[in-house]
């Protein structure tokens, strides 16, 4: 018996042999996928496999750890998700490892090439939002750097200060908000907003209006019954006209409505006509050479 068991240590010894220090760090590279470990199997031993699934702690004992792989992209359109897996904070990695195995996973580097052009996060932007804001802004603006100007999150509830901060970058703007109930909606207007001292209508026939609440995204552009395109007041920012507003949002940015106007065609925007706001944005638009400049 004593022999057998001498003969099962000496085997565990030469075993770990070639195992990794318990000094070492452990690192990866494109090489300690699973996928690349599969493809370059032959010449590889045992020991080199096992390796992989079990690295050295570095404690006192001298016990063995399982060290996960590092986390892989998983396939997703939200900025939150995105966001997640940059701080390591992935879900699903058999997934993600079917995926790329597959070649599926052109969506989602391509998901985060449209994001590229934010140059902050944004609580409502998803990738397919972003790419298809970006097919309706004007050519003027197009391929642009998108500017964070005002959001409800960092810089407070007020219509005001709203105002204040759109003066920041003159040009085309974006608002961008949503209902607690999961819609995202907004207008592209015109920067510096200016709020009359009477209901007095501005903008142009470029200024349109967009929502998710059907399910994709969709955009209401000026129909020509009038010219109805927003109103700024220090009181409320409202769009559209001929029947309701499109989008009416009062001076405390907490709650809104929305409903059929002419100047749009449009429906309601949003979840229901009276609604609260989740949160407002304000994005502007600069080229790339203008913002890293500045």
């Amino acid at each position: 018996m004593h022999a057998l068991k001498d003969k099962v240590s000496q085997k565990l010894s030469n075993l770990f042999a070639d195992s990794p220090t318990q000094s070492a760090s452990p690192r990866y590279s494109l090489s300690d996928s699973p996928k690349a470990r599969l493809n370059s199997s032959s010449g590889k031993s045992f020991t080199s496999y096992f390796s992989f699934g079990v690295v050295q702690s570095g404690n006192e004992n001298g016990d063995s750890q399982p060290c996960p792989p590092p986390p892989l992209p998983v396939r997703t359109d939200s900025y939150e998700s995105v966001e997640n897996y940059k701080h390591g904070n992935g879900q699903n990695q058999a997934e993600a490892i079917t995926m790329i195995s597959n070649g599926q996973d052109k969506d989602y580097f391509d998901g985060m090439k449209q994001m590229k052009e934010l140059t902050e996060s944004s609580a409502f932007i998803s990738a397919n939002l972003c790419e298809f804001l970006q097919a309706c802004l004007p050519n003027i603006v197009r391929g642009c750097k998108w500017i964070l100007l005002y959001s409800t999150l960092k810089h407070g509830i007020s219509l005001r200060t709203l105002l204040r901060k759109s003066a920041e970058l003159p040009g085309p703007c974006l608002l961008v908000a949503g209902d607690k109930q999961g819609a995202v909606f907004g207008a592209l207007l015109e920067c510096p907003l200016r709020p009359t001292p009477k209901r007095k209508y501005q903008g142009t026939s470029e200024t349109f209006l967009f929502t998710t609440i059907y399910g994709q995204p969709r955009i209401f552009r000026p129909t020509g019954a009038n010219r109805y395109y927003w109103m700024c007041m220090n009181e409320f920012l409202a769009f559209g006209g001929g029947g309701n507003f499109a989008l009416c949002l009062d001076e405390d940015l907490l709650k809104a409505t929305s409903g059929p106007s002419e100047t749009f065609g449009n429906e309601c925007l949003a979840s229901s006509t009276e609604f609260e706001l989740k949160n407002v944005e304000l994005w502007g638009f600069a080229h790339a050479s203008q913002y890293f400049s500045s």
